[in-house]
């Protein structure tokens, strides 16, 4: 594949923490399309991943690109849930396309949980703050603004490009624009392969590459919901059968359980050459429990590491909590 894929590169070169000269011009408008997506709200409760599809939409219309190429979608159900699917041609009849993926839709965020406003992107001694500014309006802000590079510059790539801008991602239930497109408009995503989040890649601060990674795995999920009951009565007589307390303790022994270790051939490639690359303690803990899954000394180790220690077992944790009624009754739910 011979693509030139530098404005990628230079685009995300903004975010670097010391600019030594002025931003250019390009790089002035990719900032500019990367905060209208971080500012335009996309969550599920209040927002519009169909707003963000037209602006994105617009802004490749702008520079370009034909009514024809570009294919905004929702259905009327969930009108809201909306994305977008773009066309950049290439020159071959026969070489099939890429496909770019990214999905626009954010996690809820409560302004009172945030130190700035969470859909406002603020700039501070390098970094960008906002959300959505990594997971995934980062990435959707380089497709989007490589293809109007594309066009702008005229370049002629042999592959078409393809470009795909989703809901869906962020809640279990909602509306799933990457399968909406599978099952009714599969000719529009065809494609010989796919970029999308996922992968990554690790440095040591000072510019040298540990190493990069290309997710061929992810862990799958379920949701349980504990709920306890009582018949309730007046605060001032409080009894020993109280539905909070109860919960409360029930969600104490799901903290304090740990699940075992269980290795899969992904991750125990994964432990032993990415920790032999580490040359530090944590990379021999994690060559040592690729050999043996049963090392707790080595297991102690990796579990300092929050990430390593989700790798390697099931975990579960409390992530929402509803009790109670009123301030002068016991409750009689939690």
């Amino acid at each position: 594949m011979k693509m030139n894929w530098l404005p990628i590169l230079t685009a995300l070169a903004l975010a670097a923490p010391a600019a030594a000269q002025e931003p250019r011009p390009d790089q002035l408008a990719f900032r500019d399309l990367y905060k209208e997506l971080v500012e335009t709200n996309t969550t599920l409760s209040s927002g519009s991943c169909t707003l963000a599809a037209e602006r994105m939409a617009a802004r490749m219309k702008a520079a370009g690109f034909a009514d024809s190429q570009l294919h905004l979608f929702a259905t009327p159900e969930h009108p809201k849930e909306g994305g977008l699917v773009a066309v950049y041609p290439g020159t071959s009849k026969t070489a099939k396309p890429i496909l770019l993926v990214a999905h626009i839709d954010v996690v809820e965020a409560k302004r009172e949980d945030w130190e700035r406003d969470p859909f406002v992107m603020v700039e501070e001694g390098g970094y960008f703050y906002g959300r959505g500014t990594l997971d995934d309006k980062a990435q959707a802000a380089v497709w989007v603004d490589t293809l109007i590079r594309f066009r702008q510059q005229g370049h002629k790539p042999r592959r078409t490009v393809k470009l795909a801008l989703t809901c869906g991602e962020e809640t279990n239930g909602a509306f799933n624009g990457v399968e909406w497109l599978a099952a009714n408009r599969r000719e529009l995503i065809d494609a010989e392969f796919a970029l999308n989040e996922g992968g990554g890649g690790d440095s040591d601060g000072k510019g040298k590459v540990i190493g990069q990674s290309v997710q061929v795995g992810e862990k799958t999920f379920a949701n349980f919901r504990l709920e306890t009951r009582n018949p309730g009565g007046h605060s001032s007589v409080p009894v020993r059968d109280n539905a909070i307390y109860q919960l409360s303790r029930a969600l104490t022994r799901i903290d304090e359980h740990e699940f075992p270790v269980e290795m899969t051939d992904v991750t125990r490639r994964f432990f032993a050459e990415s920790g032999a690359a580490r040359g530090d303690e944590t990379g021999a803990a994690m060559a040592a429990l690729a050999k043996n899954p049963d090392d707790k000394a080595a297991e102690a180790i990796v579990n300092k590491d929050r990430f390593l220690h989700g790798n390697i077992r099931t975990t579960c944790v409390a992530t929402l909590l509803d009790g109670g009624h009123a301030p002068n009754a016991l409750p009689q739910r939690a």
